[in-house]
C-alpha cells in the first residue's frame, strides 16, 4: 500500500472524494443500520435525554429512563420466530415476485431483442415504442397500473364486462393481488432486459450464423448455440442486477396491491418500511429487516458467482 501510495498518489487522490462520498452516504448508515438491529429503539425511547422548559424559566434535562437498550440477538430471533411482523410470508412473497418477474424479464426482453435484432420495417419505432415504459417513473406507472386494475373501474374488468366475462376482484386474493404487481413490474423491466440482451445480441460475431447456416443447423440450433453462449456474460450480469433490482422494488408492491388482502401481498423491503413508518415507529426492527435483506443478498451474490466460475465465466 505504501509503496503504491508514494508511486501512483495521484490515482489515490482522484479515488478519494468517491470513497468519502461512500463512506458518508453508503457505509455509515449501513454500519448504523446494523448497529441499530441490536437494540430496541423505536419513537418513543429514542431520546437519550428528556428535556423540560418551565413558563418563564431555563430548559432543564434530565436523562431518558426508557432510552433505547441493547437488547442483542432479539430481534433477529423475534422476527425469525413470527412474534414480530410477518417475516415468513413476505420472505415467501418476495421469493415468487423476484423468481416470476426476473424469469418473465428475461425471456421476454431475450424474445423482443431477437425480433429487433432484424431487420425489418419500423424497426426504428418499435425500439423506441418499447423502451418507453423504461422511461416512465415507477411511482406513475403503479398508479397506472392500480387504476387498470380496478375492480369497478378498471380497464381490465371493462373488457371482461363487455366480452360478458364476471368482473374479477384482484385486490382480494393473494395471489390475484400479487398478480397484478407482478404484471406492473414486467412492464416496466422488460425494456431495460431487451436493451441489454440487444446489446449482446449485436457484438455476436455474424461470421458463425453464416458458417452454421452453410452447415444446414435450423434457425433453433444457430439460437441454442451461437446466440444463447454468446450472450452468456451479458445474461449473468443482467440476472443479477435483475434480481437484486427487483428484490428491493419497494413502490410497485407499495402502490399497487398496498399489501392487500390484509398484508398478505407484504415483501421484505415493504415490510420493513412499514416497521419503521407506521404505527409505533419500531426502527429497530426496520434496521433488522434490512440486514437479513442484505444478507440474504451477499449470500445468493455469493453462490451465484461460484455458480458461473464453475462454468467458466468470469465475474
Amino acid at each position: 500500500m505504501r509503496k503504491s501510495f508514494d508511486k501512483h498518489w495521484y490515482a489515490w487522490a482522484m479515488v478519494l472524494p468517491t470513497v468519502i462520498v461512500l463512506g458518508v452516504l453508503v457505509f455509515y448508515p449501513l454500519l448504523r443500520g446494523v448497529a441499530q438491529s441490536f437494540t430496541n429503539l423505536n419513537e418513543s425511547n429514542q431520546r437519550d435525554e428528556i428535556c423540560t422548559k418551565v413558563l418563564g424559566g431555563e430548559e432543564t434535562c434530565e436523562p431518558n429512563p426508557d432510552a433505547a437498550q441493547f437488547v442483542g440477538l432479539d430481534n433477529y430471533i423475534d422476527i425469525l420466530t413470527g412474534a414480530q411482523g410477518e417475516f415468513w410470508l413476505q420472505f415467501v412473497n418476495t421469493l415468487v415476485w423476484t423468481i416470476a418477474c426476473v424469469v418473465c424479464h428475461y425471456g421476454l426482453g431475450l424474445g423482443l431483442a431477437v425480433m429487433l435484432n432484424r431487420e425489418f420495417r419500423g424497426r426504428g419505432f418499435y425500439r423506441v415504442a418499447l423502451i418507453l415504459p423504461w422511461a416512465v417513473p415507477s411511482f406513475v406507472a403503479a398508479f397506472a397500473w392500480r387504476f387498470i386494475f380496478d375492480e369497478r373501474f378498471g380497464v381490465i374488468n371493462g373488457a371482461l364486462r363487455a366480452v360478458g366475462l364476471d368482473p374479477v376482484a384482484w385486490f382480494e386474493q393473494r395471489w390475484t393481488s400479487l398478480f397484478t404487481a407482478i404484471v406492473a413490474n414486467v412492464w416496466l423491466g422488460v425494456p431495460f432486459m431487451m436493451v441489454a440482451l440487444l446489446g449482446g445480441l449485436q457484438s455476436i460475431n455474424g461470421d458463425l450464423y453464416e458458417a452454421a447456416e452453410i452447415d444446414g443447423a435450423t434457425p433453433w440450433q444457430r439460437f441454442v448455440n451461437i446466440t444463447l453462449p454468446g450472450l452468456r456474460p451479458v445474461s449473468s450480469t443482467v440476472i443479477l442486477l435483475g434480481t437484486i433490482w427487483t428484490f428491493n422494488m419497494f413502490p410497485i408492491i407499495y402502490f399497487v396491491t398496498r399489501g392487500q388482502p390484509a398484508g398478505e401481498t407484504e415483501i421484505l423491503v415493504t415490510g420493513a418500511y412499514r416497521a419503521a413508518f407506521e404505527g409505533i415507529r419500531d426502527y429497530s426492527l426496520a434496521a433488522t429487516y434490512g440486514v437479513l435483506i442484505l444478507s440474504i443478498l451477499v449470500v445468493y451474490a455469493g453462490v451465484y458467482k461460484r455458480v458461473l466460475a464453475k462454468q467458466g465465466e468470469v465475474f
